[in-house]
């Protein structure tokens, strides 16, 4: 073996001494049953291209010549002929007058020291332990790949009409009908036999449990893994514009592709003119240029790109802003701001209200209630669900039931429809027993065996009716708190700035008790995540006080959280790093409190929907038992029903909570104070959310006049 162990060396020299003594076990426990190289090959081959470049011809020669150091009589054949033998021997005969020596040993002869026979159950035992040995070292010493991330797949049965038309190019229709498909993740089915029908200029609202494949269905249909005619146009809001040197402004514009290359082409005409060119045709091309850009009404395309980046939240000297210099946040909203411009056939917004403050998400719902395409959002926020969409679609049970009329209409109709169908089981199932009971009552009654037929042959053309299937109620849970004598804490004549020029905000004068239920709110920037920081002390105030009990321990939950966490772990194993020293019971009794039980802890972060992922934090943030909750936009991934769970929970909750929020329904459930954010300062309003949405709405009639 030391050959074997030399030449593997020689041909791997960066392959660690504890890999190379686990695949030398390998030969070495294996070397005289190798029948051929692609024996060696399935042994160690794998091993061996994993931590190379090597391709796999090579490995197979190098598992050819690893055979011919094992057993090099099955290479040697040319010590001699071959002999064929002409006629059978009996090998036994053969050793009759042979005797066992150091230089022959037969397996015919008889064992001479009974004594010298290997005990049964030992060998059982050398060899048990051998395998768990090597099982040990291929567990623990062969490099760990990395998680592969899994693939979303989609099928679908397509008409042969529809196909014909397509491959003629007659298609024109605008409806979109997407019939009999099935999308996967990876080994799990999301839809199977569902069907999708988009009815042009209508607006779809996608409703559904988290994990459930919202947000994968929308990602098919925009890369046309689900096939729709080809001429209608699609734009699906996921990415934000990447930052370069082009203002905002002209970021937006440039998406009208038609606009601006005839706007190129008056230039490159207008030039040509400019130096002498004599050409009569450019005149004629010039005019007519000119002509289409009066068509389509180019001069007004700044005013409008403007209206909707200001509508969005940008400052006029923002939209005159190189991209690059905006965050992440801002730059998703110019990639909205861009799709709403552009107009496509099919828009396609995925929780388009997360980046967005209250002022523009109540812009963006008067907005799309104009839009003049077809329009199919996904959405968590029930206000914007009730405003916007014509229509729900409901994800639920790998299919899509769709409902005319906004949210509320939705919830009402399906809770009506489950009764229903609850109702026609249930009397079915006292049918079918009453039936049942009358055949087994005279089954055996001659008299009545003609009854009996007839009975039976009605329960068996009936047709089968399940129960309705309750979705599981989100339920979640925040720790016991124990009391704190007051004050709790309190912020005197506290402010705050970068620099001198740069105020935050100023002289603000708040409290807070562990009875509190604030809402903090204001225009994006206006400093609610900073006046968040400091009231848990992360950051210290520039002037003024902040005072609190020496028993105040804050939970902090921000969506930074949820993107930061471990992706190649599972949820029990997250929380096992975080608080070291408990059993996995509590860690999984901890992650059941939000929601996250069964196999769904066992999963990997990454695998996990936002939504989930957000839960995993909520149960991570309260490990350690907090009294005092900040939550700063705790909404952004959730599903309806998980912030319904989530307001039904911090007014369970006996520690105080401030709350950041742009969700209208999660603030009206738990909101019993209200902060607003803005203008230098921060104050508390009387009149709660009410009051603060006829202030925006004042601002927004003020805005567009």
């Amino acid at each position: 073996m030391a050959n074997c162990g030399d030449f593997i060396k020689s041909q791997f020299p960066l392959m660690d001494e504890e890999l190379k003594k686990y695949v030398e076990d390998i030969l070495d426990n294996s070397a005289g049953e190798f029948e051929d190289t692609e024996e060696v090959y399935e042994a160690v081959g794998e091993v061996l291209q994993g931590i190379s470049e090597k391709s796999e011809e090579d490995v197979r020669e190098i598992c050819e010549q690893l055979l011919g150091m094992l057993q090099p009589e099955k290479t040697n054949n040319a010590n001699g002929p071959r002999k064929i033998l002409n006629q059978p021997i009996h090998m036994a005969s053969m050793t009759t007058n042979v005797t066992e020596t150091d230089d022959v040993k037969s397996i015919w002869l008889p064992t001479r020291d009974e004594a010298l026979k290997v005990d049964a159950k030992k060998l059982e035992k050398a060899e048990a332990k051998l395998q768990q040995k090597q099982q040990k070292q291929k567990d623990s010493k062969l490099p760990i790949a990395a998680p592969v991330l899994q693939t979303a797949t989609a099928s679908q049965v397509t008409s042969k009409k529809d196909s014909k038309l397509e491959a003629k190019g007659t298609n024109r229709t605008q409806d979109i009908r997407i019939e009999n498909f099935d999308i996967a993740y990876g080994d799990r089915v999301l839809l199977q036999g569902a069907d999708l029908v988009l009815a042009f200029g209508r607006r779809y609202g996608l409703v559904g449990r988290n994990g459930l494949g919202k947000t994968t269905l929308l990602r098919m249909i925009s890369s046309k893994q689900l096939k729709i005619p080809s001429h209608i146009s699609i734009l699906h809001v996921e990415q934000e514009v990447v930052g370069d040197e082009t203002i905002a402004l002209q970021s937006v514009l440039e998406c009208d592709t038609v606009r601006e290359n005839l706007l190129r082409r008056e230039k490159e005409i207008t030039a040509a003119i400019n130096n002498g060119s004599t050409d009569t045709y450019l005149s004629t091309e010039l005019s007519e240029v000119y002509a289409q850009l009066e068509n389509i009404e180019a001069d007004k395309a700044p005013a409008r790109a403007s209206i909707i980046l200001s509508g969005l939240g940008f400052t006029p000297e923002m939209q005159s802003r190189a991209t690059k210099t905006f965050s992440g946040g801002w730059r998703m909203r110019l990639a909205l701001a861009r799709a709403l411009f552009s107009k496509p056939d099919l828009l396609l917004l995925d929780e388009p209200t997360n980046m967005l403050d209250i002022k523009a998400i109540i812009w963006l719902e008067n907005y799309l209630q104009n839009w003049p395409t077809t329009l199919l959002v996904v959405s968590h926020d029930r206000n914007f669900l009730d405003t916007v969409p014509t229509d729900i679609m409901h994800l639920h049970t790998q299919r899509i039931d769709t409902y005319r009329g906004n949210y509320d209409q939705f919830h009402k109709t399906k809770t009506e429809k489950h009764k229903n169908q609850q109702r026609e089981y249930e009397a079915q199932q006292q049918h079918r027993a009453h039936t049942q009971e009358f055949i087994d009552r005279f089954r055996y009654n001659a008299n009545r065996a003609s009854s009996v037929q007839s009975k039976i042959k009605m329960l068996e053309k009936l047709p089968e009716l399940k129960p309705v299937e309750k979705e599981i109620d989100v339920v979640l849970r925040f720790p016991e708190t124990e009391p704190l004598s007051p004050p709790i804490l309190q912020l005197n004549e506290v402010g705050f700035y970068y620099s001198k020029d740069r105020v935050i905000f100023s002289n603000v004068n708040l409290g807070a008790t562990l009875e509190s239920r604030i809402c903090i709110v204001g225009d994006n920037g206006a400093g609610k995540t900073t006046l968040l920081k400091i009231i848990m002390g992360i950051l210290s105030p520039t002037n003024g006080i902040r005072s609190v009990h020496r028993g105040l321990k804050f939970g902090y939950f921000s969506q930074h959280h949820v993107d930061q966490l471990e992706m190649n772990v599972n949820s029990v194993e997250l929380l096992q790093r975080s608080y070291p020293g408990k059993t996995i019971e509590e860690y999984r009794r901890q992650l059941g409190s939000f929601g996250v039980s069964g196999d769904l802890a066992l999963q990997t972060i990454a695998s996990l929907s936002g939504g989930q992922k957000s839960r995993v934090a909520f149960a991570t943030m309260c490990m350690g038992n907090p009294n005092f909750l900040v939550l700063d936009e705790p909404t952004n991934h959730l599903d309806i029903e998980t912030i319904e769970a989530l307001g039904k929970a911090i007014n369970k909750y006996t520690g105080g909570v401030i709350l950041v929020s742009h969700d209208e329904r999660l603030i009206r459930m738990v909101c019993k104070e209200l902060w607003v954010c803005g203008g230098g300062s921060v104050a508390s309003i009387e009149g709660g959310f009410d009051e603060y949405r006829k202030i925006v709405e004042r601002e927004l009639e003020a805005q567009n006049k």
